[in-house]
């Protein structure tokens, strides 16, 4: 018994100690971190200004910024094919290729030509510099759009759907059912169909932001601008309205002829067929009938019975008087 009053005592005595040693480590621990608070505090105050290089030093690095830019040109030149050389060279000498090509030729023999250059961002205005300088500057028009969150938003986003395709890569090589092997293949197909999606967009846009487009127009002839609408118009004018109003008539009415001939034709063929066989029965028909009529007995209302006659007397004796000869005597 004593021997076990003995070690609970060692043991309060031990907790006892760690206790103390603990709160004096902590009392110690809590002035040197005090202290050293207080020197960064007057270390910073002393410098005046360490606070701010610090942050700056830490600061993100600066965004280069994605811009698609994209120019039109259309120049008067006294010679197409020697001005489009020349085009060629400065798209070329910049480090840029040709694009689409259209070349016309109106009624009179001047050539019309439309290429599209793509040339480097960094060389963009040296280049329309020197496709200004082939001939006559008739109109420019340039824009700049800005894509960079568009860069940065698919760049994160190719980088997750990357970490997804491995994960369910990795998946695929724990699998052993089948009906789970089925599946992953069919999500990491619907992944990798987004994955390439992506991908293609970042090179449309790396494409569009690293090469700048610029479509120039050359031409022989001046180039017509609009005419500004007149108030009052002119006898050609009224020439031009007159012959289009014209036309347009004759048109419709070649269509409504046409809508009616097919009804005009029908029309024609049923009077055709009443004269030559329906009409010429109707008469022959109505004299046949009359002549019928005519050939039958006529039906008169009866006469007067004839009279008598009186029969002759045999051996001389006269015959009596009948009332007509007494009443004519």
């Amino acid at each position: 018994m004593s021997t076990l009053a003995a070690l609970l005592l060692a043991a309060a005595l031990a907790v006892t100690g760690c206790s103390a040693g603990g709160g004096g480590a902590d009392s110690s621990g809590k002035s040197a971190a005090d202290s050293a608070g207080g020197e960064a505090q007057r270390g910073a105050s002393g410098r005046g200004g360490g606070t701010a290089s610090g942050a700056k030093a830490t600061a993100p690095p600066k965004l280069t910024r994605r811009i698609i830019r994209t120019a039109s040109l259309t120049v008067e030149v006294k010679d197409v094919p020697k001005a489009l050389d020349a085009a060629r060279a400065a798209a070329e000498g910049a480090g840029g290729y040709i694009g689409d090509e259209n070349t016309t030729r109106d009624e009179a023999g001047h050539e019309q030509t439309r290429v599209v250059l793509r040339v480097p961002a960094d060389r963009y205005d040296e280049v329309l510099t020197d496709l200004q300088g082939t001939g006559k500057l008739v109109s420019r028009t340039a824009q700049a759009q800005d894509v960079t969150d568009q860069v940065v938003d698919v760049d994160s986003r190719i980088r997750s759907q990357r970490a997804s395709v491995a994960r369910v890569r990795d998946l695929m090589d724990k699998a052993s059912d089948l009906s789970d092997v089925v599946s992953l293949e069919s999500e990491l197909s619907r992944r990798e169909a987004d994955l390439e999606s992506l991908l293609a967009q970042q090179a449309s846009l790396k494409d569009r932001t690293s090469l700048a487009t610029v479509t120039l127009s050359l031409s022989e002839t001046p180039v017509r601008k609009k005419a500004a609408t007149r108030d009052e118009p002119g006898f050609a004018d009224a020439l031009s309205g007159g012959w289009h109003v014209f036309v347009t008539v004759v048109r419709w009415i070649a269509l409504a002829l046409g809508a009616v001939l097919p009804f005009a034709v029908t029309a024609a063929l049923l009077t055709l067929l009443w004269l030559r066989v329906v009409r010429p029965r109707l008469p022959r028909r109505t004299a046949d009938a009359a002549g019928a009529a005519g050939a039958a007995p006529a039906m008169t209302a009866p006469g007067p019975l004839p009279a008598a006659r009186p029969v002759p007397p045999q051996g001389g004796e006269r015959p009596a008087p009948s009332a007509e000869g007494g009443a004519r005597e």
